[in-house]
């Protein structure tokens, strides 16, 4: 879950959301939105790029109202404003208008920074939205789903829904929200293998799982009916991605470590280091290389740079396919 400063008031006049886990971003606008139209039903929400926020644009949404309306200016990517709209909002900073408030989402890196920190320095509410790449943060994320709305689930039955669903949080936030409203009572493994087996046998991971084996035509019929069911493009090159850098950790791990050193190590389970360690027979320095490639290639395919997400996918589950082979 995002993390707060002590000021945790979403009504404070600037809140920086800092981060780039997109579903945490959007919530840290939501929080605020909610809470200022609970204030006022008729709050003014404005939600500007930073091609759209040019130099004197924060002025003229800040200024006084005749109406004294309650307003909300949100900047996106704020750390790709320009040098001189960077200089309008750091002024605003120092006496920010009443009745308004302004989210400002950053990355959180090097560029911009003196913005963050010219946020900071007035006593801005900060939203801590870290992108979530170890499965230990995704798994916490699960948990704090459950606890949010009140309800109790196994630690075996957050494990499983991460392992059916994968790494994309908007999936995993609605998956929790589905078993909540669903589900009487702790919501334990069995629940979650009800719900949710079907669609992992038929999942992205069960795709990537053929693909690093290199049993390519079991992949392209795990691929094929993935789609079919509906299974988002994007989470199956999550999962090829996942599969084949698994295959590099454990690769270049140190021989004769034990599982669960390794599992800490690697940040895995132990049953996937078993699981890995089975996948990697086939696979050479230069096959992980070609594999990452290829899923790269498909990555950039589904998400708009070609014209067929399908066989962008095909051919990246065939390439690994063969990737596999690369030692026989």
């Amino acid at each position: 879950m995002a993390r707060k400063t002590a000021n945790d008031d979403p009504l404070a006049p600037v809140t920086i959301a800092v981060g780039q886990e997109e579903l945490l971003l959007d919530r840290a606008v939501q929080q605020v939105v909610a809470a200022a139209r609970a204030a006022d039903a008729d709050t003014d929400v404005r939600d500007l790029t930073p091609d759209q926020l040019q130099p004197g644009t924060l002025a003229e949404l800040t200024s006084p109202s005749l109406f004294a309306e309650r307003k909300v200016v949100v900047v996106r990517q704020a750390q790709d404003l320009s040098a001189d709209t960077i200089k309008d909002v750091k002024a605003y900073l120092g006496s920010p208008a009443e009745e308004i408030t302004l989210v400002l989402l950053h990355a959180g890196g090097a560029k911009g920074k003196g913005l963050l920190d010219a946020a900071r320095k007035v006593g801005a509410r900060e939203v801590a939205c870290p992108k979530m790449t170890k499965p230990a943060d995704r798994l916490s994320f699960v948990r704090g789903e459950f606890r949010t709305v009140g309800r109790s689930a196994t630690p075996e039955a957050c494990q499983a829904l991460v392992d059916a669903i994968g790494s994309d949080l908007r999936e995993l936030a609605s998956a929790c929200a589905q078993l909540a409203a669903d589900v009487e009572g702790t919501i334990d493994d069995a629940v979650v293998a009800r719900y949710y087996t079907g669609r992992a046998e038929a999942s992205s991971f069960t795709v990537a799982d053929r693909a690093v084996e290199g049993r390519a035509a079991e992949a392209l019929e795990a691929l094929r009916w993935a789609v079919s069911t509906g299974v988002a493009p994007v989470m199956i090159t999550s999962a090829l991605a996942q599969g084949v850098r698994a295959i590099g950790k454990l690769a270049s791990a140190p021989r004769g470590a034990r599982p669960g050193d390794l599992a800490r190590e690697l940040g895995m389970p132990p049953w996937k280091i078993d699981r890995v360690r089975q996948q990697m027979r086939g696979w050479s320095a230069d096959g992980v290389a070609v594999a990452l490639r290829a899923v790269a290639e498909a990555d950039a395919g589904v998400k708009g740079g070609g014209d067929d997400p399908e066989y962008a996918l095909e051919k990246a589950v065939v390439t690994i396919a063969r990737a596999a082979r690369s030692r026989r």
